[in-house]
């Protein structure tokens, strides 16, 4: 199994999606430890969508992982027992915002609104990636692949995913021209056809390619 270097706070940890490295923050005296993802960052169309998620260490649903290792009805199920069961926010950030900076600054922001939102305030995050968003209120950490190795950033990967993927539905009873309801925004075949034909609707990021011209 792949390992991270030991540091100040987190052990040398196997790459696997379990609580360990919540309870290491709860051991170093941070009560709420929150894990951080998003999810749409490589679509053409539509938000970049963040949750932030603080679990109940007594009531964690069992099955959680990355996202997208999971199927659609699984995702759909575990969205409801973390909503269920854990302290939780959702936030986004339009594809004006992605065009007026660039999806990196856009995901981290959204990831940022997140951990903002939650109805408890945390006292250390855990998020997915390698960078941690500026302007925190609190200490955090950014773990490599840190959906398939921390529960709370594997919750967080499942809110995000499923509440973008509705956003999309939602998005294809206005366009629906564009199918985003089964593609939700990525380059398949059938949204690039659809682009050909009707060209962007205000929903595409058009500083994305094919969009962007240049």
């Amino acid at each position: 199994m792949a390992r991270i270097p030991p540091d100040s706070l987190f052990p040398d940890y196997p790459a696997i999606p379990d609580y360990r490295f919540e309870q290491h923050c709860v051991q170093s005296g941070f009560q709420f430890v929150a894990g951080l993802d998003e999810a749409g960052r490589g679509p053409l169309a539509g938000p970049v969508v963040a949750a932030a998620v603080i679990l109940d260490p007594t009531c964690i649903p069992d099955g959680l992982d990355d996202s997208k290792a999971l199927k659609p009805a699984k995702r759909e199920a575990l969205f409801e027992l973390i909503l269920a069961s854990a302290q939780v926010a959702v936030a986004s950030a339009s594809a004006r915002e992605i065009e007026a900076t660039d999806i990196r600054a856009a995901s981290l922001a959204a990831m940022r609104r997140a951990l903002c939102a939650l109805p408890v305030r945390a006292d250390y995050a855990l998020v997915d990636g390698r960078d941690v968003p500026p302007g925190l209120f609190c200490p955090a950490r950014a773990l490599v692949k840190g959906d398939a190795r921390s529960l709370s950033i594997a919750a967080a990967s499942i809110v995000a995913k499923v509440a973008r993927d509705r956003s999309m539905i939602r998005a294809a009873t206005i366009y629906p021209a564009y199918g985003f309801d089964l593609h939700k925004g990525y380059g398949a075949k059938r949204h690039l056809a659809a682009l050909a034909e009707h060209g962007p609707c205000t929903l595409h990021r058009m500083t994305f390619r094919p969009m962007r011209k240049d």
